[in-house]
């Protein structure tokens, strides 16, 4: 790709003279406040965009709507004006999502975000906007906490200011991300970004702004904060701010356990294929538990989407390794060559098709009867399942214990039960617990966490095992043990022959 066709991919405004900014003002109950917004947005912006300003009335009680088409009419505001009306109330983030597909759908490069109640300076959108037109950020917010104490300065009362940091420390943390704040309503999109997030299936509440803020990260688009004033003034403020405090804690919580395939929500299934791969290597993790097990100098034959990691690690110790990347089903079992491990870190096909994967194990041993077989199993009978199973949850994942891909589920039990059934012996079976290291930022509280976890295994592998590593070594068939036995009695009856000779 050539510089000029990389700065056209980043800008979609690129080539046209001018790209096009759509002003999203939310109104509610904005009658006294909303002709003041529109004389304050800087009329310069004309001079490097083409602008329109978008005004949807969330079903207001006064005479919101009213009042913008009377403006509107009269041509007092040097922009083009779109005036609507939501016939049955949205909610904040409702009408956000018809705001957003307006946008998209009208061809617009970017769309900046204004309450109709003047808490944010329409002032500040040249800054704003002018970073976003330049491709320095995907998404650009208004941040009120960037200037220590200025917040509080301008009026935002004490309990709004520590709930905030608070709030903000905590999706930090959790999402691994450094934005001074979460709770900012002033906010300028690209809407070539958000063309690649869900947002339409957001909530329609105030925490909306969280939902959409996840999707960013997750999708890998960058987000960028300059600082803006501070006015709270008589506008009416319709936030519950406990039950939104309750929803951004809930609902960052369950973003982040979702990339680790516990739960699982359509709206945060946004990350793109090729960051979902190999993570940072983990001392309690299937494959960390599986070197520790293996002899040293073993051929081992690695089926499935192993990572760089164990592999790398792998032949550092001396160990020969050959990959397939396919499933056991899909491999030529002739291709292994004298192998002592063969090691299915996916078990896809013992989800969709075990009584094949089984067939195709015992073709295996028959030329390699002394070959040790070591299987990663999701554990259906882990505890946080068996929970959300008491709570009449049941909901697939992209990966983990209930993926997508998965048409028979095993607990302890019903694992040793199908490979002692069809001539396997389970020599040893090891809980797996949770990567912490996957979604905790604190690498001090992961460990501790991952220790805490498989003594809890220790105790009970079938409950807290959140995932099984089987160790199987075929029994000897009878073909087999006859064929020993005869060679063996042969053996014998050669050192007879030679003892009765002398």
């Amino acid at each position: 790709m050539t510089e000029q066709e990389e700065n056209s991919e980043s800008n979609p405004a690129h080539g046209r003279k001018k790209g096009r900014l759509l002003i999203f003002i939310v109104a509610y109950n904005a009658e006294r406040t909303i002709e003041s917004v529109l004389k304050r947005i800087p009329v310069s912006l004309s001079d490097s965009y083409e602008v329109e300003v978008l005004i949807i009335d969330d079903s207001s009680q006064d005479e919101t709507f009213f009042r913008s088409e009377t403006i509107r009419r009269a041509g007092v505001i040097p922009f083009t004006m779109t005036v609507l009306f939501n016939p049955v109330n949205q909610g904040y983030g409702g009408n956000q999502k018809i705001g957003f597909h307006y946008a998209i759908k009208n061809d617009f490069d970017w769309v900046a975000l204004v309450h109709g109640d003047g808490q944010y300076a329409p002032e500040c959108l040249p800054d704003l906007v002018g970073s976003l037109a330049k491709g320095e950020a995907d998404a650009v917010f208004g941040s009120r906490m960037m200037e220590g104490y200025a917040a509080l300065k301008g009026g935002m009362p004490f309990y709004k200011f520590v709930g905030n940091k608070i709030l903000t420390r905590y999706q930090n943390l959790l999402l691994r991300t450094n934005l001074s704040e979460f709770h900012s309503g002033y906010r300028l999109y690209s809407t070539h970004a958000l063309a690649k997030i869900p947002f339409e299936l957001n909530s329609n509440d105030f925490h909306f702004d969280t939902e959409i803020i996840i999707q960013l990260v997750f999708a890998g688009q960058k987000i960028k904060e300059l600082p803006i004033p501070t006015f709270y003034g008589e506008e009416v403020c319709h936030v519950n701010g406990l039950k939104y405090a309750w929803d951004v804690f809930r609902t960052t919580l369950h973003a982040r356990v979702q990339k680790y395939h516990i739960f699982y929500d359509r709206k945060f299934d946004c990350i793109p294929d090729e960051a979902d791969g190999s993570q940072a290597w983990e001392r309690f993790s299937a494959e960390a538990l599986i070197m520790g097990d293996i002899r040293q100098n073993s051929r081992i034959y690695v089926l499935g989407d192993a990572s760089s990691h164990f592999l790398s690690a792998l032949r550092e110790k001396g160990h020969s390794v050959t990959v397939e990347r396919r499933g056991i089903l899909q491999s030529d079992l002739q291709d292994c060559k004298d192998i002592d491990y063969l090691v299915m870190i996916d078990d896809t096909d013992l989800a969709q098709q075990p009584e094949k994967l089984i067939e195709k194990l015992q073709e295996l041993c028959r030329l390699y009867p002394d070959v040790k077989i070591v299987m990663a199993v999701g554990n259906i009978g882990f505890i946080v399942t068996r929970l959300l199973l008491l709570f009449g949850r049941f909901s697939y994942t992209r990966k983990g214990i209930l993926s997508l891909r998965h048409f028979r589920l095993f607990t302890l039990r019903t694992l040793k039960k199908l490979f002692s059934q069809n001539g396997f012996d389970c020599e040893k079976i090891i809980g797996v617990p949770i990567p912490y290291n996957q979604f905790i930022a604190s690498k001090g509280i992961a460990p501790v966490l991952s220790k805490i976890h498989m003594a809890c295994i220790r105790l009970r592998p079938s409950l807290f095992s959140y995932q099984l590593l089987i160790y199987v070594k075929p029994k000897y068939s009878l073909e087999y043990l006859l064929a020993k036995a005869i060679r063996v009695s042969r053996e014998r009856q050669s050192e007879i022959g030679e003892g009765a000779e002398r």
